[in-house]
């Protein structure tokens, strides 16, 4: 088998221009970044032709540390709806540089199903994460600035929210201390950096519907709380114009092509375990606008990005999804029903039978969001047909759509199958009004439990002498009508990594509430999440190289 970065280099790439003819999109109003990736303004946005397109969603069951495969569904789905004659886009995340060196390399798909060309996407691409990072620590910047250069006004932060990011997973700059040294060098403070896909500048380019939105989102970043008593936001600094300048470019949508010419747009690139985890609402809305049905993603297991892709981003942007999509593998059963990890590549009924639950609580949580679901089981070649059959008679149990995916080695003809469950469904069972987990108007612990119980199962909720205090902020401050982001591990219904399956009796502690007021979403950090990754003990980086006029080592 060739890796995913020969296939891609096999690859014949249409001009940028040409696949955007196919879509409808003007040629004349895009503009190329090279022959192959090009910007597309928000404006083209119809609302017209949004609210005729189908919107789906792909999701997942909970991650093994080597992902269910998500990415490479929805771009072979969308190649499988091609393929029987629909017009589809798929619209995606931006990878990020932290993964892309650590865990996982690269993240634009696998195999015969991929967005093109893939060493541009997986590292710098069109600078929208150095765009976003660099307007980020510009306010740190301009932050430390203001307090220095107004410290003999009686002007003091009693306390300090703003942070700095990188896109780079660096565990040594976590907490760091600044200021130290002459006194010219501003006061010593305790601060810390973020990874970039955490960033509030991240989750508001993602949220943001317009240009103007998002100059009134920037303004309203809270920095911190004066001496006083009062918010200090990025308004009073009188700043906000200077950032936006930093972002006109990110903020449009990138176009870009599938291994089959099939348009892609991707944009943003937050993280589910730790941000809202879904790409940006403008880059949605555009593939919206130019096709009759969009493929589009929520980072890691439903219960994470799948719930903040219904009760953030579609809260948000008014969108109703036409069906979800949920991914299992055998390797991932295997695991949730109790198999060592060295062995679920092997064969195992009962491990694989014990590990449906996982997937069931996932359908079920879905089904309550008011979803039809289609189970897309993404096929390895380890997997038996014995295997498959117990998958798909499962679901014909549950009355729930069943289609194998093949899109990794076979491309689209692999994934047609799958593209007509979900035509079908939509067509005969499409997904009803969306049913959030709380309402607006519910106080932040009551939307914290209904997620935490609901949708993780939990059977309690405890909170920090800090997180007592942030939200008695967030209630001062009126922000409670604010959707809430919860950032916990991936790999667990639970804030407990190790607790496979679907566990019960469990606590989740809140440590800590972040508020994102520009981005208006507040962050519930709970366990031991961090949100600045570490780096393996073997980086993939060190597997990465150019050689021989290539780049290698990007899958």
């Amino acid at each position: 088998m060739k890796t995913d970065i020969e296939i891609a280099r096999e690859c014949a790439l249409a001009p940028i221009a040409d696949i955007a003819s196919t879509t409808g999109i003007p040629a004349g109003c895009i503009e190329p970044y090279g022959r192959y990736i090009a910007k597309v303004p928000e404006t083209l946005i119809d609302e017209s032709r949004v609210a005729k397109s189908h919107l789906i969603l792909v999701t997942a069951i909970t991650p093994t540390k080597a992902g269910i495969g998500k990415t490479t569904v929805s771009i072979g789905l969308a190649l499988g709806l091609n393929r029987i004659g629909k017009k589809a886009i798929v619209a995606l995340r931006e990878p990020s540089l932290g993964p892309c060196f650590g865990m996982k390399g690269g993240a634009a798909g696998g195999g015969y199903a991929q967005v093109l060309p893939m060493e541009k996407i997986n590292l710098h691409f069109t600078g929208d994460f150095h765009a976003i990072s660099t307007a980020h620590n510009m306010i740190s910047a301009l932050l430390d600035n203001y307090i220095y250069q107004h410290r003999n006004d009686g002007f003091a932060l009693r306390e300090k929210y703003w942070r700095r990011v990188v896109d780079i997973n660096d565990r040594t700059l976590r907490e760091v201390v600044t200021g130290i040294g002459a006194k010219t060098n501003g006061g010593v403070a305790s601060s810390g950096f973020d990874i970039t896909p955490a960033s509030e500048i991240m989750a508001i380019l993602c949220l943001a519907t317009d240009i103007d939105d998002l100059r009134r989102r920037i303004d309203n970043i809270l920095l911190g709380i004066t001496i006083e008593g009062k918010p200090f936001r990025v308004k009073d600094m009188g700043v906000g114009g200077a950032i936006v300048v930093l972002l006109l470019d990110a903020l449009h949508p990138n176009l870009v092509q599938t291994t089959e010419q099939t348009p892609a747009i991707i944009h943003g690139g937050p993280f589910a375990n730790i941000a809202h985890g879904c790409n940006s609402i403008l880059a949605t809305k555009t593939a919206m606008t130019f096709s009759d049905y969009v493929v589009t993603e929520a980072g890691f297991g439903a219960d994470l990005g799948a719930e903040k892709f219904f009760d953030i981003k579609c809260r948000k942007a008014r969108l109703q999804p036409s069906l979800t999509v949920i991914v299992a593998t055998t390797q991932g059963l295997k695991m949730h029903g109790g198999v060592p990890l060295d062995l679920i590549k092997e064969p195992n009924r009962e491990g694989l039978t014990n590990g449906l639950q996982n997937l069931d609580r996932h359908i079920q949580n879905l089904q309550a969001f008011g979803q039809s679901v289609v189970v897309a089981f993404n096929r390895h070649a380890t997997d038996s047909d014995d295997e498959l059959d117990l998958v798909r008679q499962h679901c014909k149990t549950l009355g729930v759509g069943f289609a194998v995916n093949n899109a990794f080695l076979e491309g689209g003809s692999g994934a047609v199958e799958l593209a007509r469950e979900v035509v079908q469904t939509i067509e005969q069972q499409p997904s009803q009004p969306l049913r959030y987990t709380y309402a607006d108007s519910d106080p932040i612990k009551t939307k914290i439990e209904k997620i935490c119980k609901g949708i993780y199962g939990a059977a309690s909720v405890s909170y920090s002498k800090t997180a007592e205090n942030a939200i008695a902020h967030i209630e001062e401050m009126c922000m409670s009508h604010f959707p809430v982001c919860i950032a916990k591990t991936q790999f667990s219904f639970s804030a407990d990594s190790g607790l496979y399956g679907v566990p019960t009796g469990f606590n989740i502690h809140i440590r800590e509430l972040v508020i994102n007021a520009g981005a208006e979403m507040i962050v519930a950090i709970a366990g031991d999440i961090m949100r600045m990754p570490g780096l393996p003990k073997s980086p993939q980086a060190e597997r990465i190289d150019y050689i021989g006029g290539n780049i290698e080592g990007l899958s």
